[in-house]
């Protein structure tokens, strides 16, 4: 076991989650929460945003671990199934600040990869400097751009995924 894995693990037992949860106050999630609810009025896409304190054990001991968890829980959380293959999950591993994004094939058959792994790296980087909740609002927007202009909203949109963040 390297010393990085044995701190991470270290992490795992002895922080409480409560305290991995602590950059997300009931404000910043109703901030978030309407956030979303704009952004889909722009599109016919759908969003869902999760936060997790930590990933599961049987996750964390994965070496791509955070990744599974986001990939379960768009299936877990059906955010596969919107009329347009259009929905859009952004998944939070508070603990070890890792941000992973996962994207139904219609907008996969739009938008390169790299883009989500950007997305994701700039939110990591505002993490990093403590701007928890402006890392969410910036990487909406951005996905809310491409969405707009790949799915924009041309007729009656029903909401289908629940806008409020869903803290497991």
């Amino acid at each position: 076991m390297q010393a990085s894995d044995l701190g991470r693990f270290l992490r795992y037992l002895l922080v409480p989650e409560w305290l991995a949860r602590r950059p997300f106050p009931r404000e910043s999630l109703a901030r978030i929460e309407a956030a979303i609810a704009a952004s889909e009025q722009r599109h016919e896409g759908e969003l869902r945003f999760v936060l997790e304190g930590c990933l599961p054990l049987g996750y964390a001991l994965r070496p791509e671990g955070c990744r599974a968890r986001a990939l379960a829980l768009f299936s877990d959380l059906r955010v596969w199934d919107t009329v347009h293959n259009s929905g859009v999950l952004i998944y939070l591993d508070l603990l070890d600040r890792q941000v992973e994004i996962v994207a139904d094939r219609g907008i996969n058959a739009r938008v390169e990869a790299h883009f989500w792994e950007e997305v994701c790296h700039r939110m990591e980087a505002a993490f990093a400097r403590g701007e928890f909740e402006a890392g969410c609002l910036a990487a909406i927007d951005d996905i809310t751009a491409v969405l707009q202009r790949h799915f924009p909203a041309l007729r009656a949109n029903p909401n289908e995924l629940p806008d409020a963040p869903l803290m497991l």
